[in-house]
């Protein structure tokens, strides 16, 4: 019977027993954290991608108006769409194919402080080529922009 049984053996079930228990409750506030810790990152996440969207309609916006240049916005906005954290696929480049492809042919120019350390004909000839890419793609890049802002808003 169960009297039968040696108290050494007693002793190791309820050891078994509260080992048992105590990883439960571990095992149990773990999961808890981790719950936790991914509703603070979904929401740091979702506050994230809410910033970069705002910058995203704003340069769009000035695109559109034409008071941000092709090639600048271009730069801008395929930068900031890469940023965004999506679940799914993202396949911007596809959706906005002419943004890409100013992005691509512009991306080796160096801007702001970069440009000083070039020489000024080398400068003009890179400001050329990136406005006769403008007016090639002008009509591409504002459909891009106008699709943009209506997936964004």
């Amino acid at each position: 019977m169960m009297t039968d049984m040696p108290w050494w053996l007693w002793l190791l079930i309820a050891l078994g027993a509260i080992v048992i228990a105590a990883l439960a409750f571990i095992a149990g506030r773990l999961l808890s954290q981790l719950k936790s810790q991914n509703e603070r990152r979904d929401v740091a996440i979702g506050q994230r991608n809410e910033r970069l969207q705002e910058s995203i309609v704003t340069i769009a916006k000035s695109m559109d108006q034409g008071q941000c240049p092709l090639s600048e916005g271009a730069l801008r906005l395929v930068v900031l769409l890469d940023l965004r954290v999506e679940r799914g696929p993202r396949a911007y480049s596809e959706r906005y194919p002419a943004l890409h492809d100013m992005y691509e042919r512009i991306k080796h120019m160096p801007t702001h402080g970069a440009r000083k350390e070039y020489p000024k004909a080398e400068i003009r000839k890179m400001d050329d080529e990136r406005e006769g890419y403008e007016k090639e793609l002008e009509d591409a890049i504002l459909a891009d922009v106008r699709q943009l802002l209506k997936d964004f808003n």
